[in-house]
């Protein structure tokens, strides 16, 4: 989050134009920030701490439901029936990639709202985004507002924490790995909201959800770490079809 809020700070000086903080869209990039990506990815933490991975994934795969939904009833946005159609089949192949096995039924019920909560925040960001670039059309603008808010309330939170059991930090190698995979995030929260300032929420985030076949990718072919499975060439098997049914959905 540090490295993300950090990259937006630093392109400021190139894009940030004084009468964007005289607009509504700062009070809803600000909201957005109240929840993601600290509260989102809090909540996918502990559901992976009382659920598991496997069911975590598989429950946070129903984001673009959810971002149909609030894209319609929010942004007013048509859902077609292929579109339809595609989304729900690329949520399918999602949940079947993150089905690596047998999942424990030891988990509280309660627990399932931890993962949904996440993927029905995520959605609502989508949407509220999407608003916010109605009355500012600069995805770098959105990108520092919400990120910004979002790195007060973390920083506050772990002063708190501090507080209560004082910890001590120490710098590794390892630090620096962690903020360099912040700006690599920054620029892909970048690139996603200026699909969001050109396309439809009903469109992109369908699309998006496609990030763990690309994990499993490289987790196949660079990292060595996957298998090819039955599982693996039915879910790619759906993916095409279901890519082809969003962008062909208008």
């Amino acid at each position: 989050m540090l490295g993300s809020t950090v990259l937006f700070w630093l392109f400021s000086p190139w894009f940030l134009q004084l009468w964007y903080w005289g607009t509504s869209a700062v009070v809803i990039f600000a909201l957005i920030g109240l929840f993601r990506p600290f509260l989102t990815s809090n909540l996918a933490i502990a559901g992976i701490r009382h659920l598991g991975p496997t069911l975590t994934s598989i429950l946070a795969s129903t984001a673009p439901v959810f971002a149909a939904f609030f894209a319609i009833v929010i942004l007013g946005e048509t859902l077609t029936i292929p579109l339809a159609l595609g989304t729900l089949t690329i949520v399918l192949a999602i949940g079947l990639l993150a089905r690596k096995g047998e999942v424990k039924s030891t988990w509280p019920i309660w627990a399932l709202a931890l993962p949904i909560g996440a993927a029905v925040l995520r959605a609502l960001g989508h949407a509220l985004t999407k608003l916010g670039l109605n009355i500012v059309p600069d995805p770098l603008f959105a990108g520092l507002v919400s990120y910004t808010v979002s790195l007060v309330i973390a920083l506050g939170s772990t002063l708190g924490q501090r507080k209560r059991a004082p910890v001590r930090l120490r710098w590794t190698p390892g630090l620096l790995w962690f903020f360099c995979g912040g700006i690599v995030n920054g620029i892909s929260v970048w690139s996603l909201t200026t699909a969001l300032n050109l396309g439809e929420v009903v469109k992109i985030i369908p699309i998006v959800a496609l990030s763990p076949v690309f994990t499993l990718l490289l987790g196949l072919f660079v990292f060595r770490r996957e298998t090819l499975t039955l599982r693996i060439v039915l879910a790619l098997l759906l993916i095409v079809p279901g890519v082809i049914l969003v962008a062909a959905g208008h």
